[in-house]
């Protein structure tokens, strides 16, 4: 499969009063054409941050740097406009609430068709017609009447069908899709991702999801990386990171989900401690404060590596012996 994207060692960092906060820092990975790469970690890890340094739509008070930044094979570093260019038209997002993202006072019909003409530059009927088209592909009944309401006037679940739709105006090659589930219920959010999984394979784009639910990883995801205060702390296929996870935060998030047909009486297991701080320099391995495996050498910083000779696309952040960590957690 060709690339579509490749980012390397991406770093964002955000201003605030007490200093400066490194919300990401050393992210590298890439995604194929038709694959599905998920961005997994708690709330805070920088997850989203990522993606909106992609997209270059980060906060005024956010500078984001990287070694390399591609799409299909355009370096989009150092050319100014570059990123605005290929938004909406190559790589289009969609966004976690679409009630803040959808604007409030045009139609859904008129946000959709300007989408279309600003990156198409087809006629008004055209892109009526596209519009109506993936209304009706997303599964939204009643299109031509949808296209005039507003979004306040549709549910959340058709909020996000439309923004769905709206991602795909331009025909993108990327979609980045960042938790675009999160506050619905669980039937619309199956529904949603089934839905999203199928355009994926009937238009053969990528898809970046970036989710903090393991159980959504594991059904839809063909790669995986696991990111933990900024850095992406192991990645591999999906497979292999779920049968044999290397990390220590990996595992402890793995054992924190409750199990079907377990004891539900019992209380789910936590990981102890907190997030450190990320103002400022922060040396060595992040999580050492809250892994009970941690020793001396953790102090110092710590690169992402091969976890295993016989699997060179699985790597990790640490430097303990993944059998240790298996044995011990099992």
């Amino acid at each position: 499969m060709s690339v579509l994207l490749e980012v390397e060692n991406l770093d964002v960092d955000i201003q605030t009063s007490r200093g400066v906060l490194k919300a990401v820092q050393d992210v590298s990975f890439t995604v194929a054409a038709g694959e599905t790469f998920c961005i997994v970690g708690e709330s805070g890890c920088g997850k989203s941050m990522t993606a909106l340094a992609l997209m270059d739509l980060m906060p005024g008070v956010a500078r984001s740097s990287a070694a390399r930044l591609n799409f299909c094979g355009r370096g989009l570093l150092g050319e100014k406009g570059a990123v605005s260019q290929i938004r909406g038209a190559g790589m289009a997002m969609i966004f976690q609430e679409p009630m803040t993202s959808l604007n409030p006072v045009f139609t859904i019909g008129s946000q959709l068709t300007d989408v279309f003409q600003r990156h198409k530059g087809g006629g008004r009927q055209a892109a009526r017609e596209r519009a109506l088209f993936l209304l009706r592909k997303v599964g939204i009944n009643n299109a031509e009447d949808r296209m005039g309401q507003y979004p306040h006037e549709l549910s959340g679940g058709l909020r996000q069908r439309v923004m769905i739709a709206m991602a795909l105006m331009a025909n993108p090659q990327l979609i980045i899709a960042d938790e675009p589930t999160t506050a619905l219920d669980v039937t619309v959010q199956a529904e949603l991702l089934r839905l999203l999984k199928d355009l994926q394979t009937e238009f053969g784009m990528g898809l970046v999801l970036i989710t903090h639910d393991l159980g959504v990883v594991s059904r839809i995801a063909d790669r995986v990386a696991v990111m933990y205060a900024g850095q992406i702390v192991e990645t591999g296929d999906t497979e292999s990171l779920f049968n044999r996870p290397m990390h220590p935060y990996t595992i402890a998030l793995m054992r924190c989900l409750p199990s079907s047909g377990g004891d539900v009486s019992g209380r789910l297991p936590t990981i102890p401690g907190v997030v450190p701080s990320l103002i400022g320099r922060v040396h060595g391995c992040r999580f050492r404060e809250r892994c009970s495996f941690a020793r001396s050498a953790c102090a110092d910083d710590v690169d992402l590596s091969v976890a295993s000779t016989r699997d060179t696309s699985h790597a990790r952040r640490c430097i303990l012996n993944p059998e240790e960590l298996l044995h011990a957690y099992a």
